[in-house]
């Protein structure tokens, strides 16, 4: 008889028939939690003393928080207005405070009379609301607020409902505040006991780990520090280890798949390619190519995550292995996110191969292939044409959108697919393509966003990671500054001179914006929500569009220059003529939105002006940066911002003007984001996301994780004897058919 289940079931229960339908359905809906498992793995997002206070000095605009603090004064006003014309009007304004700083409360209408009783000055309570700005400052309306009586020990005191001394402050959403939250997990903790370990008992014995009903309870319940600091090490090491072995399973599954080992012809079309390269490649990519060759040679499917800077070189290396395939009798096929990007790769290999990418045709090489676009907008009959290529085995490579997916297209013998910017796709989309091979093709997945090693363990942990690091000879530095339009107007004046300056001494420029300014909501309410950003953002004008900045450029300070717009809702067709114009030099300044962010290379682009730079993320800045500086000629980027000196915002583009390393800005950048974003679009509900384990700071953790899991798949892999670690696992598979692990 298996117990595993039986013991599994109290967690198992839907939260309705514990908490009532309407709570749970709240927690469904905002928070992703269902069952009592869930509810219980919703862990404090931090802790308050009851003897201290929080910080209001630093509280994040627009976002939903919970503060812990004293009443410093309460007034209450009355006035007239429409609804009360005889001035019967009243407001209640509360000032609290923290000893870090003040902020206001405000309570109108009939909300006033309770607080009024309530919150007198010298009172503590905690606070929930979303933080607004009015009149400059910050304040929460109509906060809800639970009141922090008296001493434990005094008859009557309701402090017993907190835990302890320490009061846990939960993830919560304005429809359910951190104090209900808590008094909905103190219902179901006693059913914490029945919770089942998924750690084999050698490794937590091993690493000194507290069992895991242990550490549900302190960490809901913790009666000191240490209590809070034993219960993150051990659920730290359950997130860690569960997903390493998940990762670890996919390797060792992977490993037993067939491949047809591919081994370049000795004198065949990458030693023609080669010989008719105008450089040499960078030790780098000599080194990267040999990793991969020595892949493509074995028995077992190739599972290879290539990442290097922009411009290091990555497409080089990624068409020298598609040869190499093409060479061994195999076809080649690769996958870009966007119609821009397949169209601007055709473009680009079509160009270093030259007569190679004419096999067959009049005046092509002997050696060479047919290297096919294949996209949703390719015509009737180009399309025909190209499908029948790569049945009959005649077009070696074929770049593509996700069109490639499709049912109608066969191959004559896929080899090798290489998917461009990874973390765009879903991974059935990779199945679906990898499916179209006789045997399973070899796998190369390239990425431009600098990952630090532990996120690549963590999201790419089934692959092997190949890193280009140096740049090729010729490409130019890239300057980087900031462009406070605020503070220093004359700043924008000059960036717009050195524009020109670009242009008149033969090269182009981008300029590039949010967004595109022909959404209907424009002047409305979308607009102005995307704009909420910061207090100092007070005016909350929308983002700056592509359409609007083009016009007033051409009009004004671009005057004379050829502008033109390139965005996402473009026809495929017009997109496509305006890259051609860009790249053939007739276009002086093109404003766009961030479809120029990825893969295209315009070597005669020299300088770009981002605007509202605040707006985009750090690893997106360096993505973008990476456009201009292509050539011989060196690169400008002009960071453009309202925002003020001290704020983060600025911080952030300060570190980007400041370094060119990649992997610098990309800790810095999940430093400065939350850990859930770090891993994806794949995690559709907040149950998978990590909730302890933070991917920077626990490096040991996931390294020693990575190395356990290995063992324990080696030894065994389908878990037989570990059915409670099974039991996990099938939990984390089952949330999101395996999508998560492969950064959907």
């Amino acid at each position: 008889m298996d117990l595993v289940p039986a013991l599994e079931e109290p967690l198992r229960q839907p939260l309705k028939s514990v908490l009532g339908p309407a709570t749970a359905k709240v927690m469904a809906e905002h928070l992703g939690l269902h069952t009592v498992g869930d509810l219980l793995h919703h862990y404090p997002r931090r802790y308050e003393e009851r003897g201290q206070l929080t910080h209001l000095a630093d509280l994040p605009l627009d976002e939903h928080v919970t503060v812990v603090a004293q009443v410093a004064d309460a007034r209450l006003h009355t006035f007239a207005s429409a609804k009360a014309p005889r001035g019967k009007g009243q407001r209640l304004e509360v000032t609290i405070t923290d000893g870090s700083g003040r902020l206001q409360l405000v309570f109108f209408g009939h909300g006033v009379h309770k607080p009024h009783k309530e919150l007198l000055p010298g009172t503590r309570a905690m606070f929930a609301g979303k933080v607004s700005v009015f009149n400059r400052r910050l304040q929460l309306a109509h906060p809800a607020y639970e009141l922090l009586r008296g001493d434990p020990d005094e008859p009557g005191a309701s402090v017993e409902s907190w835990a302890g001394a320490l009061i846990p402050i939960y993830p919560a959403t304005a429809k359910l505040e951190s104090w209900k939250i808590g008094k909905a997990i103190q219902t179901v903790l006693p059913t914490a006991q029945q919770a089942v370990d998924p750690l084999p008992d050698s490794l937590r014995e091993g690493r000194g780990l507290v069992p895991l009903p242990e550490a549900l309870l302190k960490i809901h319940r913790p009666q000191t520090k240490a209590d809070i600091e034993d219960a993150r090490s051990r659920l730290k090491w359950d997130e860690a280890f569960v997903l390493q072995v998940a990762l670890a399973r996919r390797r060792h599954a992977d490993g037993q798949l067939p491949a047809v080992p591919r081994r370049p012809a000795p004198d065949g079309l990458l030693t023609a390619f080669d010989a008719r390269l105008p450089f040499t490649l960078t030790d780098g990519q000599q080194r990267v190519s040999r990793e991969i060759f020595d892949d493509l040679a074995t028995s077992h499917p190739m599972h290879r995550l290539l990442q290097g800077e922009v411009g290091s070189g990555k497409t080089m290396v990624a068409l020298r292995a598609m040869l190499a395939v093409v060479d061994a009798g195999g076809q080649a096929a690769l996958l870009a996110p966007t119609e821009v990007l397949a169209q601007q790769h055709h473009r680009s290999v079509v160009e270093m191969m030259g007569e190679l990418a004419e096999g067959g045709m009049l005046g092509g090489s002997e050696q060479g292939t047919k290297v096919v676009l294949l996209t949703g907008s390719t015509g009737a009959a180009a399309r025909r044409h190209a499908l029948l290529d790569l049945t009959t085995g005649e077009a070696g490579i074929v770049i593509g959108t996700h069109a490639l997916i499709e049912d109608k297209v066969q191959f004559h013998d896929l080899g090798l697919v290489v998917v461009d910017e990874q973390h765009r796709f879903g991974v059935e989309q990779r199945d679906a393509l990898r499916g179209k091979g006789k045997q399973p093709p070899h796998l190369l997945v390239m990425t431009a966003t600098p990952i630090p090693r532990t996120v690549a363990m963590t999201v790419f942990g089934d692959l092997e990671t190949s890193v280009l690091d140096q740049l090729p000879a010729g490409r130019s530095p890239i300057a980087s500054h900031v462009v406070p339009a605020a503070d220093k107007p004359h700043f924008l004046a000059r960036a717009w001179e050195r524009v020109r300056e670009e242009v008149g001494n033969g090269h182009q420029a981008y300029v590039v914006c949010p967004r595109i300014g022909d959404e209907e909501d424009t002047p409305g309410k979308a607009g102005r929500k995307k704009a909420q950003q910061s207090p100092e953002d007070a005016d909350k004008r929308p983002p700056l569009a592509v359409l609007d900045v083009a016009d007033q450029l051409a009009k004004g300070p671009l005057q004379g220059l050829t502008v033109e717009v390139l965005h996402g809702r473009m026809h495929p067709d017009d997109k496509d003529a305006v890259m051609r114009r860009f790249a053939a030099g007739e276009t002086d300044v093109l404003v766009a939105t961030t479809v120029i962010e990825v893969g295209v290379n315009v070597p005669n682009a020299t300088a770009m002006v981002i605007m509202d730079a605040d707006r985009f993320g750090v690893s997106q800045l360096h993505q973008l940066r990476g456009r201009v500086g292509r050539g011989s000629a060196p690169g400008l980027c002009l960071l453009v911002t309202e925002m003020p000196e001290a704020s983060p915002a600025r911080q952030r583009l300060g570190a980007v003007a400041a370094t060119l390393d990649g992997f610098e800005l990309s800790r810095i950048d999940l430093e400065q984001r939350r850990e859930g974003d770090v891993l994806g679009q794949a995690q559709s509900g907040a149950r998978t996301s990590l909730k302890v384990l933070a991917v920077i700071e626990d490096e040991e953790i996931i390294a020693q994780a990575r190395e356990e899991a290995t063992a324990v798949v080696a030894a065994d892999p389908e878990l037989t004897h570990l059915p409670a670690l099974r039991t996990a696992l099938d939990a984390l598979l089952d949330e999101e058919r395996e999508q998560y692990l492969e950064k959907g």
